[in-house]
């Protein structure tokens, strides 16, 4: 696969690999085994790049992304998060606090089986800790060899612009898809100036820009899903089926899926764009990173910007969407 540069020097494949919903946040969950198996099957196909978090489980997705890459440790990024309190072993609210930072990679670390994060996000901005202090924690943690590039999650332009001023940000990582496009407007632009990298996550719309989702779809018990207003809607999820219809509609042309044009298209705009599909299935694994070698031509772009097609629904709960900094 086709290598990308995050920041000034963090080289991965095209594509990532999201791993929370291989124990997280989309139910039912398969067999720890199928998983490892699955994580080193990426690595034979080229993927390089894989992401995990603190808060997935917690815990159990990064001990699961360790068991899976600590063959390979040296052919691969593995990027996880800090930024909730998990001391009691259940998230307890928002946490940026220095010791809390320092004492979380320590345990991440461990799980991890591995000496270095290479790329530390903070998952969520606590508001109770200035950004700068979460952006010098890193720093030292750099400095110890611990963690060798920084990065942030879901955060507006000027926190972006506060913490890059104290630690250079390598990556920023927030939803990012034809059903959510709002980084277009003043995150993107940010990034290039500042020579930031971008990682899209949910780059398949939670699945629904796939096909496979439609208005009688129902979840499992303890799916996300099923808190989100665009999935819980109805209406919504009826008429954001113009998203499927025109994907469709292209994937046939291509001889290709909608998922493989969804993510050729993020591929198309900007360089410095790695969106992280997440699966559980090896057949859903192989048709992601087939898209990488998907070409769009200007007549395919431009017939999903003449679309015009506007999601419906909130992307997150309210509780969720307090969480994100603006």
């Amino acid at each position: 696969m086709d290598k990308r540069t995050l920041g000034n020097s963090l080289e991965v494949s095209a594509l990532g690999l999201g791993c929370m919903g291989m124990s997280s946040s989309f139910p039912p969950f398969p067999e720890k085994s199928a998983m490892v198996d699955l994580l080193r099957a990426a690595v034979e196909r080229g993927v390089t790049f894989f992401d995990t978090a603190q808060v997935y489980g917690p815990f159990t997705n990064e001990e699961l992304v360790g068991e899976g890459l600590e063959p390979v440790r040296e052919q691969v990024v593995i990027a996880t998060k800090f930024g909730f309190e998990l001391s009691t072993g259940e998230s307890r609210g928002l946490d940026g606090r220095p010791e809390t930072i320092k004492w979380s990679v320590d345990e991440s670390l461990r799980r991890l089986r591995t000496d270095y994060i290479d790329l530390l996000y903070q998952h969520r901005v606590d508001p109770n800790v200035p950004v700068e202090d979460v952006a010098g924690t890193v720093k030292e943690l750099i400095e110890a060899g611990k963690v060798r590039h920084f990065g942030l999650s879901e955060v507006g332009v000027q926190t972006i612009r506060r913490a890059h001023a104290v630690q250079p940000v390598t990556a920023l990582q927030s939803e990012y898809s034809l059903w959510w496009r709002e980084p277009e407007d003043a995150i993107l632009p940010t990034l290039e100036e500042l020579g930031i990298g971008f990682v899209p996550f949910s780059p398949l719309g939670k699945g629904f820009l796939t096909g496979t989702i439609d208005e009688d779809t129902e979840f499992a018990d303890g799916d996300f899903r099923n808190t989100v207003p665009r999935f819980t809607d109805v209406e919504a999820r009826e008429a954001n089926s113009a998203f499927v219809d025109l994907l469709t509609e292209i994937a046939g042309r291509k001889n290709a899926t909608p998922a493989q044009v969804t993510l050729a298209w993020l591929l198309t705009r900007k360089p410095w764009i790695v969106p992280i599909p997440g699966t559980t299935k090896l057949h859903r694994l192989e048709e992601n990173i087939a898209a990488a070698d998907l070409e769009l031509t200007p007549e395919d772009l431009a017939e999903i910007e003449d679309a015009q097609i506007e999601a419906q629904g909130e992307r997150y709960s309210e509780a969720n969407q307090r969480m994100i900094d603006r």
